[in-house]
């Protein structure tokens, strides 16, 4: 510690506030509820749309290929009956009015080819192509693909018969086998398909729009409650803070309205602490006015010079009076309306900041004859703060001390550390009557005045500490002095605990 008194203390210029940043507003975008939920409700749906018609379009088509894909294997197998092996060749017995039936067909163009183990045409239509050796289905069974003929799509249904279990007699063979194919154009298959799209697709045309005025129709129904709720705010007096009956809402906004209710208690209870600070404030500047008034009236009726002189005197005294007690109050409402978000915090070294304030009280301190000291530490000790927020403070505490300290008495503020909680503190202690026990939590109370203390005040200095203490998360305390000179006046000790930069490394180190 290095003590400073008074008489001794180094002028310092107060550090000169750094420009704040404005940050741009950003811009406020409205969005509608109902235009979201719709939003979300329609782009799925109409997104769905087209994959809907698309696999209906892939289901008809495998609807309409089911029977003619039956009909195929059935020609197939019946032309297979009528493959024979006589005297070793491949022979057909189909007559032409079976070929006739065969190929009958309004829309499609059916084509049939027989071929022997040899890969011969035996009958049938010679440029039918061949299925591959993947596609080479078992003895007896009939597959089908997709193939083309003459550049045109067809459908294929084949078959490998053996020709030996055609054989009567002798012994059977080596396995001898005949190709059988039938085939047809797609046309009656795409005819099929499109009038099955077109008995889905048609109705979802009448649907759709219905489906669209359901969905507004349900989202208006819905979003009725908060309608109503609307109504019934807008629908209240501009005085009437009660809370909202949140009964008559939905499950949803039930949240939104306790929080609504919440923020309601909060400004009603602002609003009453504001009307009786009002009152408060109208009630105690009534005595310095109504004095001002009447010292003025008697300096006017007054003849004798030294009359005069004493009127103008009084007057005098009550105008520093009211105008010490209107800054106060200004004081006081910035303090209490100043959000923590809203605050210019800075960091601060607490060594200047109080080496700064103390000078500007010397001259005080030696019109009351009282000695004014200061103790700092050796290290700079960095908090973040509002610097002209805790410069108010700490001058209410020592324009407090200083009232309450009889002359010849001294008035000490203190920078410490604590190296054990990490805390820089700030105290100012006096040697005045103290403060008892049970009254030390009233006197922050606005306009709050201990009876007897026979020493001029508003009351509002140590609400004003106390407020501005809050804003910067700091602990304020009273205690008592550890040092009193007079036993006729133990004296208090103010101590406001700030928490220290986390950054602050010479901090640290002094800690450490």
């Amino acid at each position: 510690m290095q003590p400073d008194r008074a008489d001794g203390a180094a002028q310092q210029s107060a550090p000169s506030p750094d420009s704040t940043l404005v940050k741009p507003a950003e811009e406020k975008i409205q969005r509608s509820l109902f235009g979201e939920i719709l939003d979300w409700m329609l782009a799925p749906l109409l997104l769905l749309w087209p994959m809907s018609i698309a696999i209906t379009y892939l289901v008809a088509k495998s609807i309409a290929n089911q029977p003619f894909d039956r009909a195929l294997e059935d020609n197939v197998l019946v032309l297979s009956q009528q493959v024979k092996e006589t005297d070793g060749k491949v022979v057909t017995a189909l007559s032409n009015p079976a070929r006739d039936i065969l190929r009958a067909d309004d829309l499609d163009n059916v084509y049939f080819q027989v071929k022997d183990s040899h890969g011969e045409v035996i009958d049938g239509d010679r440029d039918l192509p061949a299925p591959t050796e993947e596609e080479k289905p078992l003895t007896g069974t009939v597959q089908l693909r997709n193939a083309s003929l003459r550049g045109i799509d067809i459908r294929v249904a084949y078959s490998y018969i053996d020709l030996n279990k055609t054989v009567q007699k002798g012994v059977p063979k080596e396995p001898h086998l005949a190709l059988v194919q039938v085939a047809e154009t797609l046309e009656k298959r795409a005819l099929l398909a499109n009038e099955i799209i077109k008995g889905v697709i048609l109705p979802q045309f009448i649907i759709l729009p219905i489906a669209l005025a359901l969905v507004w129709f349900a989202l208006t129904r819905g979003l009725s409650p908060l309608v109503e709720l609307q109504q019934r705010i807008r629908a209240r007096r501009p005085d009437d803070l009660s809370p909202i009956d949140s009964r008559h809402v939905p499950e949803e906004i039930t949240p939104l309205v306790t929080s609504l209710n919440e923020m309601l208690e909060r400004l009603a209870q602002t609003i009453a602490i504001q009307k009786r600070f009002i009152a408060d404030a109208a009630h105690q500047m009534k005595t310095p006015l109504a004095g001002m008034r009447m010292q003025s009236e008697l300096a006017l009726r007054q003849t004798d010079q030294q009359e005069i002189h004493k009127s103008l005197t009084q007057l005098a005294t009550s105008s520093e009076a009211a105008t010490r007690l209107i800054n106060q109050l200004l004081t006081l409402a910035r303090a209490e309306n100043q959000a923590p978000a809203n605050q210019r915090l800075e960091q601060i070294d607490l060594n200047l900041l109080a080496r700064n304030v103390v000078q500007d009280w010397i001259q005080t301190s030696f019109s009351k004859k009282i000695d004014l000291g200061f103790e700092q530490q050796d290290t700079p000790v960095l908090i973040f703060g509002s610097p002209l927020m805790l410069r108010e403070m700490l001058s209410n505490l020592i324009d407090n001390a200083l009232r309450y300290t009889p002359q010849n008495h001294a008035v000490t503020v203190k920078v410490a550390l604590d190296r054990y909680q990490q805390l820089a503190r700030l105290e100012v202690e006096d040697n005045g009557p103290g403060i008892p026990v049970a009254e030390r939590a009233r006197v922050f109370e606005r306009f709050y005045r201990i009876l007897g203390s026979n020493v001029q005040g508003s009351g509002l200095g140590l609400a004003i500490v106390r407020e501005i203490a809050s804003q910067h998360d700091a602990v304020i305390e009273i205690l008592d002095n550890p040092h009193p000179q007079d036993p006729a006046f133990p004296g208090c000790l103010f101590r406001i605990s700030f928490r220290l930069n986390p950054y602050d490394e010479i901090a640290m180190e002094g800690l450490s």
